[in-house]
């Protein structure tokens, strides 16, 4: 584990350096000033990632120990640098310098020679495929596991997934290519990759993400809208297309996506990057029901979130969030509430979800 402190000064890119890096390094978001959605406040945010003047800070993920509720971890990339680690005050408590991970997320509960442990992924731009790590629960300490290498053109948008006892992982590229790949211990101990399916989705997608109740994968392709696909990879059922872009729902492009899952009722959430909101749907019953869109306004010192990319949620008593906690990259992280286009840091920001119900009304 590295102290966020200690890289900061070797990871910082200069305007200069930036130029030599390739064009994924420039956000394709408008950098709006105002999001379009109905405006929700933002209760917190994190340190900023160590890469400046460059697109980032890319893709968040939230892990809270079932057992106590106030032990809670947020991920998060730098898809420059690697992977952060960060408390819900929003320090940074460890960093680990892999490079270009674009997206993260995990699962619990998986099972090694050393005990459970919680499994982690982050899509790997720069060796090709899917860095694995392993989070002891009783340390909160991530360590490096090995990398699925994937025939992809550029390893980029990714989820995690649980179907019975396989845990699964999905990544996709920028050229709309997918692949599905289950994770195992061998009996050495080392990860096994074992690929399940390839299909495409037809042009640039990045995000997914995987409901393990339904089997049911849910991917962005990122003009074209959202797509549900059966998790199973013996289906033979056909996707199905759930909103399209553009629409009054999503503005290009369709980036990050999450499950919270709230008793019985499922809500999807995704990134409208073109207009700096949020669309949530109802998904647990046959078919979505779209409830609204929100953004993430100035508060209290934090300021709102714009060119919106990645974003994570979690639902149930977060720490002090006791409904649950939405977690978002925002590509231009100003100084308190002031406004500006001018990108040199990004972070993220966390929302209350107590906050996100009652301005979209959701029951």
């Amino acid at each position: 584990m590295l102290l966020r402190a200690a890289v900061v000064a070797a990871l910082s890119l200069t305007c200069v350096a930036c130029a030599a890096v390739s064009p994924e390094a420039q956000s394709d978001s408008p950098k709006m000033l105002v999001g379009l959605g109905a405006p929700v406040p933002a209760a917190a945010e994190t340190q900023n990632v160590a890469t400046e003047r460059g697109d980032a800070a890319d893709d968040p993920e939230i892990w809270v120990d079932p057992k106590n509720s106030d032990r809670v971890v947020i991920f998060g990339t730098d898809k420059q640098a690697g992977l952060y680690t960060y408390d819900l005050a929003g320090k940074a408590t460890a960093f680990i310098p892999d490079g270009k991970l674009n997206n993260v997320d995990l699962r619990d509960g998986f099972a090694t020679p050393q005990g459970e442990r919680v499994l982690v992924g982050a899509s790997d731009r720069g060796r090709m495929g899917v860095a694995l790590y392993l989070m002891n629960p009783a340390t909160l300490t991530v360590s490096p596991w090995g990398l699925a290498k994937l025939d992809l053109t550029e390893p980029y948008g990714f989820c995690m997934g649980r179907r019975g006892d396989d845990f699964i992982t999905v990544t996709n590229g920028t050229d709309g290519q997918v692949r599905q790949v289950k994770i195992a211990v061998g009996a050495d101990g080392a990860m096994v990759a074992t690929e399940e399916r390839r299909f495409s989705v037809g042009s640039q997608t990045e995000g997914c993400v995987v409901d393990d109740a339904k089997g049911v994968l849910y991917i962005g392709e990122e003009n074209v809208g959202v797509w549900r696909y059966d998790l199973d990879p013996a289906s033979t059922a056909p996707r199905v297309r759930i909103a399209e872009a553009p629409s009054q729902m999503l503005k290009p492009d369709v980036e990050g996506m999450s499950l919270l899952r709230e008793g019985e009722k499922t809500w999807l959430i995704v990134s409208s990057q073109g207009d700096s909101a949020f669309a949530v749907w109802r998904v647990d019953g046959d078919a979505p029901i779209y409830r609204g869109r929100f953004s993430v306004v100035s508060a209290a010192g934090v300021d709102g979130v714009t060119g919106t990319d990645g974003v994570a949620a979690h639902a149930g008593p977060v720490g002090p969030y006791t409904a649950g906690l939405v977690v978002m990259q925002d590509d231009v992280d100003d100084l308190g509430e002031a406004v500006t286009t001018n990108r040199v840091r990004q972070n993220f920001k966390l929302v209350d979800w107590r906050d996100v119900k009652s301005t979209l009304n959701l029951d």
